[in-house]
């Protein structure tokens, strides 16, 4: 007899259907799983077959053979065990055949018929929705992850016995309900604040552009100048994810398995901050079995390097591609996966190999030879995508000495989302969502500036030598500015201020 029962596979950070077909015929007792299985899905055999016995169902002595359809598709991953058990038992016909095509499956068997926690739920939940299933059963572990997904019963299934009983009509599974409005609408509570940073007023304003623009910023400065607490309190003004990013950013987490078992949604901007001895497969994605990179794991939120320079060069070099496609393509011999890659790029690095450089306080004791060999490591090309370049001085005693607290991440927050909401409704038409992701045709739309300003951008191309990316930028962060003030027209000002965030293109010294 054949039974076929309803599963999926995920595909980058999509699921795609795959049809778990079991056919039990006489024979000697062989077990045989096709369909290009991992070994991780052909070992599945073993605990399928104890799950059964200690569920007190009878295994079958004759010939199994499970396809997994379709066959193109490599299977990975333990979430094939609880369809190919309840397949095994549809054909033993202990659970009716036409109940099976009503649902999809995913879930890892223990040996006891426990159904354990798998990879890919909330992938599976969209995938099952937009097909028209009437629901989905996963691991209990799994379904608030899932049940996240409107308009699809998510049935959370705690051991086999209790699935097998829920098809055969003997019990009822209540459906998990999660309110996605409930989960927005608890604040998020942060360790940090910039309340935290005394001093720095400039690099502040800084870093608000950009956050308000999503640019990608680098801080240059001493030991000890405050680069790396800035940095990890950027995420603390950005504005919060929108449902269909946070829909987004969590299928990432869920086919990578980093999402935390009592987070059903990630509605807060990642903030991912690599060791600088990772390998380019770590930072932008792949291995034999293609996984998501830390520029995907930092999709809509941001990416810090700390200590740029001592990050690999070929390491750096990979960055390019993402930072100009918002995407990473991983191409392989039997398939290619684009996973996504829009993240805001935050590096810190110091000016020279003592760090001492630009410290007034301190002597340099590096060579010519020596900086340049530093900053060498950072190449041209990639600064060039980094939008603003800011210096980070060591800070003054008089200030770290202040009783006042500096101004609050809250109040620069909403300065942020304001500008935000402002270029969302700007691009309401298309898929641009800050001013930095503009292209050229948006530039010479909504970038439009006087002589005046005309005048002093081409001046400072003639003595900096900018590349056209880089006036290109100038303009992105002229429009930020702008928006932050809430001004429709790009004053000379504005120009201004975003010509004084390229100082690696300013100070020849530094870069």
């Amino acid at each position: 007899m054949i039974a076929s029962v309803l599963s999926s596979a995920v595909i980058g950070i999509d699921a795609c259907l795959v049809e778990v077909e079991v056919d039990i015929s006489n024979g000697l007792p062989v077990f045989t799983t096709v369909g290009l299985p991992e070994t991780s899905v052909k070992e599945s055999r073993e605990r399928v077959k104890a799950a059964i016995n200690n569920s007190g169902y009878p295994f079958s002595d004759d010939r199994i053979t499970v396809n997994l359809a379709p066959a193109g598709i490599k299977k990975e991953g333990t979430g094939f065990d609880l369809p190919i058990a309840l397949g095994i038992l549809g054909a033993s016909g202990l659970i009716p055949v036409n109940i099976l095509s009503e649902y999809l499956f995913l879930g890892e068997l223990s040996l006891d018929g426990r159904i354990k926690s798998v990879k890919g739920s909330l992938p599976m939940a969209l995938f099952a929705r937009d097909s028209g299933y009437k629901g989905i059963i996963v691991p209990a572990d799994n379904s608030r992850e899932a049940s996240v997904v409107e308009k699809i019963s998510v049935f959370p299934g705690k051991t086999l016995a209790q699935v097998v009983d829920f098809l055969q009509g003997n019990t009822i599974i209540e459906a998990e309900k999660t309110s996605v409005s409930n989960i927005f609408e608890n604040k998020e509570v942060y360790d940090t604040d910039f309340s935290d940073v005394m001093g720095q007023e400039h690099v502040k304003r800084a870093v608000e552009v950009a956050a308000s623009g999503g640019h990608n910023i680098i801080m240059v400065g001493p030991p000890g100048s405050g680069k790396t607490m800035l940095a990890r309190r950027i995420t603390t003004i950005l504005p919060p994810l929108s449902f269909d990013e946070a829909i987004e950013t969590t299928k990432i987490y869920s086919v990578t398995g980093m999402l935390p078992k009592d987070r059903a949604l990630i509605t807060v901007k990642p903030f991912r901050a690599p060791h600088h001895t990772i390998s380019d497969a770590g930072l932008i994605g792949g291995g034999h079995i293609p996984k998501p990179g830390e520029v995907s794991l930092s999709h809509n939120g941001v990416l810090f390097l700390d200590e740029l320079s001592e990050f690999k060069k070929n390491v750096l070099e990979v960055l390019r591609q993402p930072l100009e496609d918002q995407d990473v393509t991983i191409s392989r011999a039997a398939s290619t996966i684009t996973y996504p890659a829009s993240f805001m790029l935050v590096a810190a690095m110091n000016p020279c190999p003592c760090g001492y450089l630009s410290d007034p306080k301190h002597e340099c004791r590096c060579t010519d030879n020596q900086i340049h060999r530093y900053r060498a490591k950072v190449s041209g090309p990639l600064m060039d995508r980094i939008d603003i370049h800011i210096e980070v001085p060591a800070v003054p005693h008089r200030d770290l000495m202040k009783d006042a607290r500096a101004e609050s991440s809250e109040n620069i927050r909403k300065r942020v989302t304001d500008a935000r909401s402002i270029q969302l409704k700007r691009f309401s038409r298309t898929k641009i969502f800050c001013n930095a992701q503009m292209n050229s045709r948006h530039i010479k739309k909504y970038c439009r500036i006087n002589k005046e300003s005309v005048s002093l951008l081409e001046t400072a191309i003639d003595r900096l030598g900018l590349s056209a990316r880089a006036y290109n930028r100038i303009l992105k962060i002229a429009r930020t500015i702008a928006d932050l003030d809430g001004a429709s027209d790009i004053s000379v000002d504005y120009i201004s201020e975003a010509i004084q965030y390229r100082n690696l293109d300013r100070a020849k010294r530094l870069y």
